[in-house]
């Protein structure tokens, strides 16, 4: 099944009938270490483990209008491979903008600039808020400026992870 090593986002394949631990099971993405390296496998391969593969459901507008709150729901599923908290409440997602007909943008960035797994990260981020009803096109845009800090956190993360 495919994979890619955490941090770097390299690109691997876990043979079939492959012992592996699990770490993390969040957003319909899974964690898991394999020969003494940390992989996340993406939800489309969730059978491979013996999962279902989540899926958000959305009720659409009747409007035919994107809700907010969806990206919102949507942007929150996505979680980190490492840490076992959201996108969101990690402090990564800067800005969401939902222009007519269908376009979102968002502007976010990454705990740190040369982690390899930002292009996952925007892929996930991409293929969940499409699943939004009204969505025609996402544009992720990654940035530095302001670097992430721990303050961007939420404080249920930082509660989460022991920060407080």
């Amino acid at each position: 099944m495919p994979a890619r090593l955490v941090p770097t986002g390299d690109p691997i394949t876990i043979p079939g009938s492959t012992f592996v631990t699990l770490t993390q099971s969040l957003g319909g993405t899974y964690t898991v270490i394999f020969n003494g390296n940390m992989a996340r496998i993406d939800g489309t391969d969730a059978d491979a483990l013996g999962f279902e593969p989540e899926r958000l459901i959305f009720t659409p507008a009747p409007d035919g209008k994107v809700i907010p709150t969806q990206v919102d729901e949507a942007l929150e599923s996505v979680y980190d491979p490492e840490i076992p908290v959201n996108i969101v409440a990690l402090g990564l997602i800067y800005a969401v903008q939902i222009n007519e007909p269908g376009q979102v943008h968002i502007t976010m960035t990454l705990t740190a600039p040369g982690c390899g797994m930002g292009p996952v990260l925007v892929q996930d981020i991409e293929q969940r808020v499409s699943q939004v009803p009204n969505v025609k096109s996402v544009d992720v845009d990654l940035v530095f400026d302001p670097p992430w800090s721990r303050d961007m956190m939420s404080e249920e993360a930082q509660l989460e992870l022991g920060l407080f």
